[in-house]
């Protein structure tokens, strides 16, 4: 594992710039010694060297260059971040002191930020202090309510959070060197990708990369668009949005799905050759909860009649959960057809021919905008993607 060591970081990509550690001590204000030492810890770390060394000066290895591909990311986005605060800190904020200063911007708490580090709370109160001491100015406004960061605070907290999952995708390439997996690939998952696009994909991705592990989180769209853009999840894969609710990530399409109305087997209406509105209108349904493309679809489908929308609904984002209320009654459901077709041919329910002419939702990935992903996230991407390809045809 990569020391969080950024005098290290900073040694290394001076010696790359200046192919000689004579010049990178000068420029990082450091002895020779000092930087010969960074420079074999981080090849330690790295499982081999990240230099050739030769007369001429010293050249990267392509261990070294897929390093350095990371690494310039990384520091190029937390430098910008300390510098917008204040220049003194891109030379003196270590990596524990950043760290504690994310937990404090999530937990706007001294002891709470302790805990969720296993630190004592002093320890945090003193990195946070030193920053603010470095920085010239307050990065937290103390109230009633607890600490609360200020914007320049959230700032470099972000950037310290992707600076961090930078380096975490550095170390799963380094690994590669030396066919070990390292690290996780986290998924969010939204409903219809759990039933329908990520199993195939995952399973695929499991035969080629046994020893990789993957996470995937479950959750609303904005709970997960959150972590998404904190670094802690890599991709999310579900319905797209739009417009799109951020600048700073981006979506790319893998199909369009549209929804169905479902019941019982043996529902009055399942006997029927064609369900008219006026029929839907009459009848209490199950459906997904606001704020959800599938129930935007559901309300637009009677406003577009010029007629109300139902007055008896029950909101369930569950598959499993609805179809157990619709097997105990004559409520009629509605969701993503793709997502009901598992429940249709397994005959735990039956899918209603009415006269709707639904519209589709786009469904795909959603990424960090300018992400690059390491060699095993683009080949479960990649699988994502055949995945749904295959659902269309």
């Amino acid at each position: 594992m990569l020391n969080r060591n950024l005098r290290h970081f900073r040694v290394f990509l001076a010696v790359v710039s200046l192919r000689t550690p004579t010049l990178a001590a000068a420029q990082c204000h450091v002895s020779q010694p000092a930087v010969t030492q960074s420079l074999h810890k981080l090849e330690q770390a790295s499982g081999g060297a990240l230099f050739d060394r030769t007369r001429q000066g010293f050249f990267l290895t392509a261990r070294g260059r897929v390093f350095e591909v990371r690494l310039r990311r990384a520091m190029a986005r937390l430098d910008a971040a300390l510098e917008a605060v204040s220049p003194r800190l891109v030379q003196t904020a270590t990596s524990a002191q950043l760290q504690a200063l994310i937990a404090m911007t999530e937990a706007q708490n001294f002891t709470l930020a302790a805990r969720a580090l296993g630190l004592a709370q002093p320890t945090v109160h003193r990195a946070v202090s030193h920053l603010e001491s470095a920085a010239g100015r307050a990065l937290f406004e103390r109230t009633s309510f607890g600490a609360v960061p200020t914007r320049a605070c959230q700032d470099v907290a972000q950037a310290a959070r992707l600076a961090f999952s930078e380096i975490d995708q550095a170390e799963a390439e380094l690994a590669e060197f030396d066919g070990r997996e390292v690290g996780r690939i986290v998924v969010g998952a939204l409903p219809l990708s759990r039933s329908v696009v990520l199993p195939e994909a995952l399973a695929r991705f499991h035969q080629a990369r046994p020893q990789q592990c993957v996470t995937v989180i479950d959750g609303a769209y904005d709970a997960l668009l959150g972590r998404l853009r904190r670094g802690e999840i890599d991709v999310l894969v579900g319905a797209m949005r739009d417009p799109l609710p951020i600048g700073d990530v981006v979506q790319e399409r893998l199909f369009d799905d549209g929804l169905a109305v479902l019941a019982r087997p043996g529902h009055p209406l399942g006997r029927a050759g064609s369900v008219p509105m006026d029929v839907l209108l009459r009848h209490p349904w199950v459906v997904p909860g606001r704020g959800t493309p599938s129930r935007a679809q559901f309300d637009a489908l009677f406003q577009g009649a010029e007629a109300a929308v139902p007055a008896s609904l029950m909101e369930c984002g569950s598959i499993l959960l609805m179809r157990e209320v619709l097997r105990r009654s004559d409520m009629l459901g509605c969701i993503s057809r793709h997502q009901a077709q598992a429940e249709i041919d397994a005959g735990l329910l039956v899918r209603l021919n009415v006269e709707v002419d639904w519209p589709g939702r786009a469904i795909g990935l959603t990424t960090r905008a300018g992400w690059v992903p390491t060699g095993a996230q683009a080949q479960l991407i990649a699988l994502i993607r055949a995945a749904a390809r295959d659902l269309v045809a």
